[in-house]
């Protein structure tokens, strides 16, 4: 999305109109009158079908699959026979190998996390973790896109992106949805595009996975050739010939979704790089966040600039750290990423439940999958699609919680199983929102994020 309308001649310009796109036919939530409010103002907020816990969402995406048996899951039989065979025989060789870090219970809920997360487990009384996750295939490009969008095989809409379409945003000059650092592989942007929903609902990108976050910029959000003055002057123009082409056609989403780009570009100039400016901060805030450690630094002003976002309206944000992915140099990287994302993680809790915002902000923290608990490469983990955990905190989830379970070793969800189709339903209804009714139709059926499937695990549900 451009921060600007650039100078554009009149080939551009004719050339932007008679440009074909693709027509999918507008669903709303299941109203003809929910339709015709989204389609008047796509981004507007709007009402959740029923009393929502929470408001907005911090991701925290660890990619590359952190192991769950290193990190959230304990498991005291893996540590006593480490050395020895695999109990999965189709393993062969694979010896099984214990954590080097040790485990122990946090707050008065006694959750159980490794010392690889000291800052975060002072916050075990606000976490839910749910340890028996498992998705669909063990290789990062599927899990990832599963992760985010709910299907491996297909261009489907992500998380965000259906977040922002049934609730809208809270602040028409920013973004509804922010994407910072997103990796460039597994997917890239389908794991924050909009997919077959109009593209106003896509995140909004800023910076990339290889480049420090204080490097980051939003592409042309500035103008060097027009004041605000001349460039609503030429704005104006471009959009009155679009609505003309919208008015001939009648339905055209493609345009619809260049009229809001267009305006909300406007708007952003004044107000984004306000919002993106953290020198406002105090010198507490970011010690608070580990910004002023080289360690820390880079996560740090990830979490600080999720939380200016969502206080200032945002709807939904993504962050990104990896990568996780250890089949060799498990003690050194892991302890490396671990003390990169630990204290920014817990500033991020203790400064949101501060002002009071933890309460209705869902913060979530997961990779696509979790490792194995045998020895690969003598220092590292394979991949597990079958057992994992993620966490949550506020926004309406049961604190001091451990839900479900894997097996001894931590190689399956044994007890309480939650399948990723779940967990989206779970953050969907959180949000207000019922996973089966929020749908738009595209290739002649009802789509939504969690397809035919998913159940809300209501046991995590405050």
């Amino acid at each position: 999305m451009s921060g600007y309308m650039p100078y554009l001649s009149r080939r551009t310009l004719l050339k932007s109109l008679s440009s074909g796109f693709g027509y999918v036919a507008f669903a709303g939530l299941s109203t003809a009158a929910a339709d015709a409010e989204r389609k008047a103002s796509p981004l507007a907020p709007r009402a959740p079908h029923f009393p929502a816990r929470a408001k907005r969402v911090i991701f925290l995406c660890m990619h590359g699959a952190p192991s769950h048996v290193d990190t959230f899951d304990h498991k005291p039989k893996l540590i006593a026979d480490t050395g020895k065979p695999s109990p999965i025989a189709r393993l062969g060789n694979a010896k099984l190998l214990a954590s080097p870090w040790g485990f122990s219970q946090h707050g008065q809920s006694g959750q159980w996390i490794s010392e690889l997360f000291p800052e975060v487990a002072a916050h075990a009384d606000e976490l839910c973790v749910v340890r028996s996750m498992h998705t669909d295939l063990p290789a990062h490009p599927q899990a990832y896109l599963m992760l985010h969008t709910g299907n491996s095989q297909f261009v489907r809409p992500s998380l965000g992106a259906w977040t922002l379409y049934g609730l809208g945003t809270e602040n028409e000059n920013l973004p509804g949805f922010i994407a910072i650092k997103p990796v460039g592989r597994n997917g890239g942007p389908q794991n924050y595009g909009s997919g077959f929903l109009p593209a106003i609902y896509q995140g909004t990108r800023i910076g990339n996975d290889v480049t420090p976050v204080a490097d980051a910029r939003l592409g042309n959000i500035k103008n060097p050739r027009l004041d605000n003055t001349s460039q609503r002057q030429q704005l104006d123009l471009v959009q009155s010939m679009n609505r003309a082409l919208l008015e001939r056609e009648g339905v055209h989403p493609g345009v619809e979704g260049v009229i809001e780009s267009y305006e909300l570009a406007f708007r952003m100039q004044g107000a984004l790089p306000d919002v993106m400016d953290i020198a406002q901060e105090s010198a507490a805030t970011k010690s608070l966040y580990g910004i002023d450690e080289t360690e820390t630094a880079d996560f740090g002003r990830q979490c600080l600039l999720a939380r200016r976002f969502v206080e200032a309206g945002v709807r939904f944000v993504e962050l990104s750290h990896g990568d996780w992915d250890q089949h060799r140099n498990l003690k050194a990287d892991h302890a490396r990423h671990a003390l990169a994302v630990d204290k920014p993680i817990a500033g991020l809790l203790t400064d949101l439940k501060t002002r009071g915002l933890l309460k209705d902000t869902l913060v979530i923290w997961g990779g696509e999958f979790g490792r194995t608990p045998h020895a690969q490469n003598g220092d590292g983990r394979d991949h597990n699609n079958k057992g994992y955990s993620i966490w949550m905190a506020g926004g309406g989830v049961k604190p001091g919680l451990s839900y479900g379970m894997t097996d001894d070793f931590g190689y399956e969800a044994v007890e309480n199983p939650v399948h990723v189709h779940d967990w989206h339903a779970t953050i969907l209804h959180l949000l207000g929102l019922d996973h089966e009714r929020l749908t738009y139709r595209y290739a002649g059926r009802e789509m939504r994020l969690t397809d035919v499937k998913g159940r809300v695990v209501k046991d995590v549900v405050a």
